[in-house]
Protein backbone atom coordinates (compact mmCIF):
# COMPACT_ATOMS: atom_id res chain seq x y z
CA UNK A 1 0.00 0.00 0.00
CA UNK A 2 1.40 3.40 -0.99
CA UNK A 3 2.34 5.87 1.73
CA UNK A 4 -0.10 8.51 0.43
CA UNK A 5 -2.94 6.00 0.65
CA UNK A 6 -1.95 5.12 4.20
CA UNK A 7 -1.80 8.78 5.18
CA UNK A 8 -5.25 9.38 3.66
CA UNK A 9 -6.80 6.46 5.57
CA UNK A 10 -5.10 7.57 8.76
CA UNK A 11 -6.37 11.15 8.52
CA UNK A 12 -9.89 10.59 7.19
CA UNK A 13 -10.99 7.28 8.71
CA UNK A 14 -8.88 6.81 11.82
CA UNK A 15 -8.81 10.37 13.18
CA UNK A 16 -12.45 10.35 14.43
CA UNK A 17 -11.94 6.84 15.83
CA UNK A 18 -8.96 8.08 17.86
CA UNK A 19 -11.01 11.04 19.13
CA UNK A 20 -13.78 8.75 20.40
CA UNK A 21 -11.34 6.16 21.75
CA UNK A 22 -9.46 8.82 23.67
CA UNK A 23 -12.68 9.93 25.40
CA UNK A 24 -13.52 6.34 26.31
CA UNK A 25 -10.07 5.64 27.73
CA UNK A 26 -10.16 8.83 29.80
CA UNK A 27 -13.58 7.88 31.15
CA UNK A 28 -12.33 4.42 32.06
CA UNK A 29 -9.33 5.99 33.79
CA UNK A 30 -11.58 8.21 35.89
CA UNK A 31 -13.50 5.15 37.04
CA UNK A 32 -10.64 2.72 37.64
CA UNK A 33 -8.09 5.36 38.76
CA UNK A 34 -4.96 3.34 37.90
CA UNK A 35 -1.56 4.49 39.07
CA UNK A 36 1.04 5.02 36.38
CA UNK A 37 4.52 4.84 37.84
CA UNK A 38 7.40 5.13 35.38
CA UNK A 39 10.12 4.66 38.01
CA UNK A 40 9.93 0.90 38.35
CA UNK A 41 11.21 -2.33 36.84
CA UNK A 42 9.18 -3.27 33.78
CA UNK A 43 8.56 -6.87 32.74
CA UNK A 44 7.71 -6.17 29.09
CA UNK A 45 8.62 -3.01 27.17
CA UNK A 46 7.20 -2.36 23.71
CA UNK A 47 8.65 0.22 21.32
CA UNK A 48 6.59 1.14 18.26
CA UNK A 49 7.81 2.64 14.97
CA UNK A 50 5.95 1.65 11.82
CA UNK A 51 7.53 3.92 9.20
CA UNK A 52 11.08 4.94 8.32
CA UNK A 53 14.19 2.76 8.27
CA UNK A 54 16.23 5.81 9.25
CA UNK A 55 14.03 6.60 12.23
CA UNK A 56 14.33 3.02 13.47
CA UNK A 57 18.13 3.24 13.25
CA UNK A 58 17.99 6.57 15.08
CA UNK A 59 16.05 4.77 17.83
CA UNK A 60 18.93 2.38 18.55
CA UNK A 61 20.39 4.56 21.36
CA UNK A 62 16.98 4.36 23.09
CA UNK A 63 16.85 0.58 22.62
CA UNK A 64 20.40 0.07 23.85
CA UNK A 65 19.71 2.12 26.98
CA UNK A 66 16.51 0.19 27.66
CA UNK A 67 18.45 -3.08 27.35
CA UNK A 68 21.18 -1.83 29.68
CA UNK A 69 18.88 -0.52 32.40
CA UNK A 70 16.23 -3.25 32.17
CA UNK A 71 18.31 -6.43 31.57
CA UNK A 72 15.51 -8.74 32.69
CA UNK A 73 12.73 -7.13 30.69
CA UNK A 74 11.43 -8.48 27.40
CA UNK A 75 11.89 -5.77 24.76
CA UNK A 76 9.41 -6.01 21.88
CA UNK A 77 9.62 -3.89 18.75
CA UNK A 78 6.29 -3.21 17.05
CA UNK A 79 6.55 -2.38 13.35
CA UNK A 80 5.66 -3.58 9.84
CA UNK A 81 6.97 -6.58 7.91
CA UNK A 82 8.98 -4.32 5.61
CA UNK A 83 11.33 -3.62 8.55
CA UNK A 84 11.81 -7.27 9.49
CA UNK A 85 15.33 -7.68 8.06
CA UNK A 86 16.56 -4.54 9.81
CA UNK A 87 15.11 -5.48 13.19
CA UNK A 88 16.73 -8.92 13.04
CA UNK A 89 20.10 -7.17 13.30
CA UNK A 90 19.29 -5.70 16.71
CA UNK A 91 20.61 -7.93 19.52
CA UNK A 92 18.90 -5.76 22.14
CA UNK A 93 15.39 -6.61 20.83
CA UNK A 94 13.96 -9.88 22.16
CA UNK A 95 10.90 -10.10 19.95
CA UNK A 96 9.34 -8.34 16.98
CA UNK A 97 5.63 -8.00 16.37
CA UNK A 98 5.11 -7.11 12.72
CA UNK A 99 2.01 -5.94 10.89
CA UNK A 100 1.33 -6.65 7.22
CA UNK A 101 0.37 -3.33 5.63
CA UNK A 102 1.13 -4.34 2.04
CA UNK A 103 -2.50 -3.66 1.15
CA UNK A 104 -5.57 -2.23 2.84
CA UNK A 105 -7.25 -5.63 3.01
CA UNK A 106 -4.14 -7.28 4.43
CA UNK A 107 -4.01 -4.61 7.09
CA UNK A 108 -7.70 -5.01 7.89
CA UNK A 109 -7.65 -8.81 8.01
CA UNK A 110 -4.47 -9.24 10.04
CA UNK A 111 -4.99 -6.43 12.58
CA UNK A 112 -7.29 -8.38 15.00
CA UNK A 113 -4.73 -11.18 15.47
CA UNK A 114 -1.98 -8.57 15.74
CA UNK A 115 -3.84 -6.74 18.55
CA UNK A 116 -4.63 -10.03 20.31
CA UNK A 117 -0.93 -10.92 20.37
CA UNK A 118 -0.15 -7.47 21.80
CA UNK A 119 -2.64 -7.97 24.63
CA UNK A 120 -1.15 -11.40 25.38
CA UNK A 121 2.26 -9.80 25.96
CA UNK A 122 0.94 -7.94 29.04
CA UNK A 123 3.00 -4.86 28.23
CA UNK A 124 3.95 -2.77 31.27
CA UNK A 125 5.56 0.10 29.28
CA UNK A 126 4.63 1.05 25.70
CA UNK A 127 6.74 3.70 23.94
CA UNK A 128 5.23 5.04 20.71
CA UNK A 129 7.79 6.81 18.50
CA UNK A 130 5.27 7.84 15.84
CA UNK A 131 4.31 11.50 15.82
CA UNK A 132 1.36 11.87 13.46
CA UNK A 133 -0.05 8.36 13.21
CA UNK A 134 -3.59 7.80 14.44
CA UNK A 135 -3.16 4.12 13.69
CA UNK A 136 -0.29 3.75 16.16
CA UNK A 137 -2.41 5.51 18.81
CA UNK A 138 -5.17 2.95 18.30
CA UNK A 139 -2.63 0.13 18.60
CA UNK A 140 -1.26 1.61 21.83
CA UNK A 141 -4.72 1.98 23.36
CA UNK A 142 -5.88 -1.52 22.41
CA UNK A 143 -2.65 -3.09 23.69
CA UNK A 144 -3.92 -2.47 27.25
CA UNK A 145 -0.40 -1.52 28.33
CA UNK A 146 -0.43 0.03 31.78
CA UNK A 147 2.03 2.85 30.99
CA UNK A 148 1.83 4.42 27.55
CA UNK A 149 4.13 7.21 26.36
CA UNK A 150 3.64 9.20 23.15
CA UNK A 151 4.68 12.49 21.53
CA UNK A 152 2.81 15.72 20.92
CA UNK A 153 3.78 18.64 18.70
CA UNK A 154 1.27 21.30 19.61
CA UNK A 155 -1.54 20.51 22.04
CA UNK A 156 -0.25 18.48 24.94
CA UNK A 157 -3.71 17.24 25.88
CA UNK A 158 -4.85 15.76 22.57
CA UNK A 159 -4.71 11.96 22.94
CA UNK A 160 -3.96 12.33 26.67
CA UNK A 161 -5.85 9.30 27.78
CA UNK A 162 -4.74 6.96 25.07
CA UNK A 163 -1.29 7.90 26.40
CA UNK A 164 -0.69 8.12 30.14
CA UNK A 165 2.29 10.41 29.53
CA UNK A 166 3.01 12.65 26.56
CA UNK A 167 6.29 14.33 25.70
CA UNK A 168 6.84 17.37 23.51
CA UNK A 169 8.51 16.43 20.19
CA UNK A 170 11.22 19.05 19.66
CA UNK A 171 11.99 19.05 15.93
CA UNK A 172 14.98 21.36 16.36
CA UNK A 173 17.30 18.83 17.95
CA UNK A 174 18.68 15.43 16.99
CA UNK A 175 15.89 12.88 16.65
CA UNK A 176 17.96 10.24 18.44
CA UNK A 177 18.09 12.59 21.45
CA UNK A 178 14.35 13.22 21.15
CA UNK A 179 13.81 9.46 21.31
CA UNK A 180 16.14 9.26 24.31
CA UNK A 181 13.87 11.68 26.16
CA UNK A 182 11.39 8.81 26.36
CA UNK A 183 14.03 6.90 28.29
CA UNK A 184 14.91 9.83 30.53
CA UNK A 185 11.35 10.12 31.83
CA UNK A 186 11.84 6.79 33.62
CA UNK A 187 14.45 8.42 35.84
CA UNK A 188 17.29 6.30 34.47
CA UNK A 189 20.67 7.67 33.39
CA UNK A 190 21.64 7.53 29.73
CA UNK A 191 24.65 5.28 29.17
CA UNK A 192 25.13 5.74 25.40
CA UNK A 193 24.16 8.28 22.74
CA UNK A 194 25.63 6.31 19.83
CA UNK A 195 23.77 4.70 16.96
CA UNK A 196 24.16 0.93 16.95
CA UNK A 197 27.15 -0.11 14.84
CA UNK A 198 26.02 -2.90 12.51
CA UNK A 199 29.62 -4.02 12.03
CA UNK A 200 29.38 -5.54 15.50
CA UNK A 201 27.34 -8.29 13.86
CA UNK A 202 30.58 -9.67 12.37
CA UNK A 203 29.69 -8.37 8.93
CA UNK A 204 31.97 -9.85 6.26
CA UNK A 205 31.89 -7.26 3.45
CA UNK A 206 34.47 -9.22 1.39
CA UNK A 207 31.83 -11.83 0.49
CA UNK A 208 29.53 -9.17 -0.92
CA UNK A 209 32.38 -7.28 -2.59
CA UNK A 210 33.57 -10.46 -4.28
CA UNK A 211 30.03 -11.23 -5.44
CA UNK A 212 29.76 -7.84 -7.16
CA UNK A 213 33.35 -7.75 -8.44
CA UNK A 214 34.54 -5.03 -6.07
CA UNK A 215 37.23 -6.89 -4.15
CA UNK A 216 40.42 -4.82 -3.66
CA UNK A 217 38.84 -1.90 -5.52
CA UNK A 218 38.26 1.65 -4.42
CA UNK A 219 34.65 2.63 -4.89
CA UNK A 220 32.15 5.38 -4.13
CA UNK A 221 28.56 4.41 -3.36
CA UNK A 222 25.84 6.84 -4.51
CA UNK A 223 22.20 6.69 -3.43
CA UNK A 224 20.14 9.05 -5.66
CA UNK A 225 16.82 7.92 -4.17
CA UNK A 226 14.41 8.94 -1.42
CA UNK A 227 11.42 6.97 -0.24
CA UNK A 228 7.90 8.07 -1.10
CA UNK A 229 7.51 9.05 2.53
CA UNK A 230 8.97 12.37 1.31
CA UNK A 231 10.03 12.20 -2.33
CA UNK A 232 11.06 15.89 -2.25
CA UNK A 233 14.28 14.81 -0.51
CA UNK A 234 15.70 13.77 -3.90
CA UNK A 235 18.51 15.85 -5.30
CA UNK A 236 17.65 16.63 -8.98
CA UNK A 237 18.43 13.78 -11.38
CA UNK A 238 20.50 15.94 -13.71
CA UNK A 239 22.65 17.04 -10.77
CA UNK A 240 23.44 13.39 -10.05
CA UNK A 241 24.20 12.74 -13.73
CA UNK A 242 26.66 15.67 -13.80
CA UNK A 243 28.18 14.65 -10.48
CA UNK A 244 28.80 11.06 -11.61
CA UNK A 245 30.41 12.26 -14.84
CA UNK A 246 32.78 14.62 -13.06
CA UNK A 247 33.64 12.02 -10.42
CA UNK A 248 34.57 9.55 -13.14
CA UNK A 249 36.82 12.15 -14.78
CA UNK A 250 38.45 13.36 -11.57
CA UNK A 251 38.75 10.09 -9.63
CA UNK A 252 39.62 7.53 -12.30
CA UNK A 253 40.83 4.98 -9.73
CA UNK A 254 37.36 4.76 -8.15
CA UNK A 255 34.39 2.69 -9.23
CA UNK A 256 30.96 4.37 -9.00
CA UNK A 257 28.29 2.11 -7.48
CA UNK A 258 24.59 3.04 -7.52
CA UNK A 259 22.19 1.58 -4.96
CA UNK A 260 18.43 1.54 -4.47
CA UNK A 261 15.51 -0.71 -3.64
CA UNK A 262 13.58 -2.84 -6.14
CA UNK A 263 10.95 -0.11 -6.47
CA UNK A 264 13.73 2.41 -7.23
CA UNK A 265 15.47 0.25 -9.83
CA UNK A 266 14.03 1.96 -12.93
CA UNK A 267 14.73 5.47 -11.60
CA UNK A 268 18.30 4.55 -10.64
CA UNK A 269 18.91 2.95 -14.05
CA UNK A 270 18.54 6.34 -15.73
CA UNK A 271 21.81 7.49 -14.18
CA UNK A 272 23.59 4.44 -15.54
CA UNK A 273 22.28 4.93 -19.08
CA UNK A 274 23.09 8.65 -19.10
CA UNK A 275 26.65 8.16 -17.91
CA UNK A 276 29.33 8.17 -20.62
CA UNK A 277 31.58 6.03 -18.39
CA UNK A 278 30.85 2.60 -16.87
CA UNK A 279 28.78 2.71 -13.67
CA UNK A 280 27.81 -0.31 -11.58
CA UNK A 281 24.07 -0.19 -10.89
CA UNK A 282 23.08 -2.48 -8.00
CA UNK A 283 19.61 -0.99 -7.41
CA UNK A 284 17.18 -3.82 -6.73
CA UNK A 285 19.99 -6.40 -6.67
CA UNK A 286 20.96 -6.31 -3.00
CA UNK A 287 19.35 -7.52 0.18
CA UNK A 288 19.74 -5.48 3.36
CA UNK A 289 22.84 -7.36 4.49
CA UNK A 290 24.56 -6.79 1.13
CA UNK A 291 23.57 -3.11 1.22
CA UNK A 292 25.17 -2.79 4.65
CA UNK A 293 28.31 -4.57 3.40
CA UNK A 294 28.60 -2.19 0.42
CA UNK A 295 28.24 0.91 2.58
CA UNK A 296 30.70 -0.52 5.12
CA UNK A 297 33.27 -1.40 2.44
CA UNK A 298 33.15 1.77 0.31
CA UNK A 299 35.59 4.67 0.48
CA UNK A 300 32.83 7.29 0.36
CA UNK A 301 29.04 7.30 0.47
CA UNK A 302 27.01 10.09 -1.18
CA UNK A 303 23.29 10.08 -0.42
CA UNK A 304 20.07 11.98 -0.06
CA UNK A 305 18.48 12.21 3.37
CA UNK A 306 16.87 8.77 3.43
CA UNK A 307 17.16 5.30 5.02
CA UNK A 308 20.60 4.17 3.74
CA UNK A 309 22.10 7.46 4.96
CA UNK A 310 21.48 6.32 8.53
CA UNK A 311 23.21 3.02 7.80
CA UNK A 312 26.25 5.03 6.70
CA UNK A 313 26.15 7.03 9.91
CA UNK A 314 25.82 3.91 12.06
CA UNK A 315 28.74 2.18 10.29
CA UNK A 316 30.98 5.27 10.65
CA UNK A 317 31.42 5.35 6.87
CA UNK A 318 32.55 8.67 5.42
CA UNK A 319 29.21 10.07 4.27
CA UNK A 320 28.19 13.16 2.28
CA UNK A 321 24.52 13.79 2.99
CA UNK A 322 22.25 16.14 1.02
CA UNK A 323 19.49 17.80 3.06
CA UNK A 324 16.54 20.01 2.11
CA UNK A 325 12.99 19.41 3.44
CA UNK A 326 14.46 18.21 6.74
CA UNK A 327 16.96 20.17 8.82
CA UNK A 328 20.33 18.42 9.29
CA UNK A 329 20.26 19.17 13.02
CA UNK A 330 17.63 16.45 13.30
CA UNK A 331 19.19 13.63 11.33
CA UNK A 332 22.61 14.77 10.07
CA UNK A 333 24.64 15.66 13.14
CA UNK A 334 26.89 12.60 13.00
CA UNK A 335 30.66 12.71 13.40
CA UNK A 336 31.30 10.90 10.11
CA UNK A 337 28.88 13.02 8.09
CA UNK A 338 29.62 15.95 5.77
CA UNK A 339 26.26 17.70 5.36
CA UNK A 340 25.22 20.01 2.53
CA UNK A 341 22.15 22.16 3.16
CA UNK A 342 20.72 25.43 1.84
CA UNK A 343 18.66 27.20 4.55
CA UNK A 344 15.67 28.43 2.56
CA UNK A 345 12.76 30.26 4.18
CA UNK A 346 10.36 27.32 3.81
CA UNK A 347 12.84 24.70 5.01
CA UNK A 348 12.49 22.59 7.02
CA UNK A 349 8.89 21.72 6.18
CA UNK A 350 8.85 17.99 6.95
CA UNK A 351 7.12 18.22 10.33
CA UNK A 352 4.69 20.94 9.34
CA UNK A 353 3.08 19.77 6.10
CA UNK A 354 1.87 16.51 4.58
CA UNK A 355 2.15 18.24 1.19
CA UNK A 356 5.07 20.70 1.13
CA UNK A 357 4.45 24.40 0.31
CA UNK A 358 6.52 24.03 -2.88
CA UNK A 359 4.16 21.35 -4.24
CA UNK A 360 7.21 19.28 -5.17
CA UNK A 361 9.36 22.10 -6.58
CA UNK A 362 12.10 21.40 -4.02
CA UNK A 363 14.30 24.47 -4.37
CA UNK A 364 15.99 23.51 -1.10
CA UNK A 365 17.54 20.54 -2.96
CA UNK A 366 17.97 22.23 -6.34
CA UNK A 367 20.10 24.99 -4.80
CA UNK A 368 22.71 22.46 -3.69
CA UNK A 369 25.12 22.74 -6.61
CA UNK A 370 27.23 20.01 -8.17
CA UNK A 371 30.40 21.99 -7.54
CA UNK A 372 29.53 22.16 -3.85
CA UNK A 373 29.24 18.38 -3.67
CA UNK A 374 32.50 17.98 -5.59
CA UNK A 375 34.23 20.29 -3.11
CA UNK A 376 32.92 18.11 -0.30
CA UNK A 377 34.23 14.99 -2.05
CA UNK A 378 37.64 16.65 -2.39
CA UNK A 379 37.63 17.49 1.31
CA UNK A 380 36.79 13.92 2.27
CA UNK A 381 38.99 12.03 -0.21
CA UNK A 382 41.93 14.34 -0.94
CA UNK A 383 42.20 16.06 2.43
CA UNK A 384 42.65 14.16 5.68
CA UNK A 385 39.07 13.73 6.89
CA UNK A 386 39.24 13.81 10.70
CA UNK A 387 36.37 12.58 12.81
CA UNK A 388 35.49 14.87 15.69
CA UNK A 389 33.91 13.64 18.88
CA UNK A 390 30.22 14.25 19.42
CA UNK A 391 29.46 16.31 22.49
CA UNK A 392 26.04 16.19 24.10
CA UNK A 393 24.76 18.72 26.59
CA UNK A 394 23.24 16.18 28.97
CA UNK A 395 22.24 18.90 31.42
CA UNK A 396 20.10 20.41 28.66
CA UNK A 397 18.16 17.20 28.25
CA UNK A 398 18.11 16.21 31.91
CA UNK A 399 18.59 12.75 33.32
CA UNK A 400 15.68 12.30 35.69
CA UNK A 401 11.93 12.51 35.42
CA UNK A 402 11.76 15.75 37.41
CA UNK A 403 14.30 17.42 35.10
CA UNK A 404 12.69 16.50 31.78
CA UNK A 405 10.44 19.32 30.64
CA UNK A 406 7.59 19.20 28.14
CA UNK A 407 5.79 16.27 29.81
CA UNK A 408 2.06 16.11 30.38
CA UNK A 409 0.37 13.22 32.17
CA UNK A 410 -3.22 12.08 32.43
CA UNK A 411 -5.19 14.02 35.08
CA UNK A 412 -5.35 12.05 38.30
CA UNK A 413 -2.66 9.64 37.19
CA UNK A 414 0.28 9.21 39.51
CA UNK A 415 3.67 9.96 37.94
Amino acid sequence: MKVKTQIGIDRVILSPIVFILNKLVRLAGMIVRPKHNLEQDFNTIAVCKFKGMGSIIQATPLLQNLRHQYPNAKIVFVSTKSNSALLQLFPFVDQTLLLDDSSFWKLLSTSPAFIFRLIQLRISLFIDLEIYSNFSSIVVALSMAKNRIGYYLRSGHYKLGIYTHMLYFNNRISVSEVYLQMFRITGKTVSTHSLYDFSKNKIQPNTTLTHFGLTDKKFIVINPNASDLRIERRWPAQHFVDLIQQLKERYTAYEIVLIGSKSEKDYTSTFQTQSTSPVLNLAGKTNLQQLIDLILGCDLFITNDTGPMHIGFALQTKTIALFGPCHPSQYGNQINGKVLYQPLYCSPCVHEFQIPPCQGDNQCMKKIKVNGVLDAVTEVIDVNFVFSESKFETDYFGNSQSEVLGIVSRPGAEM
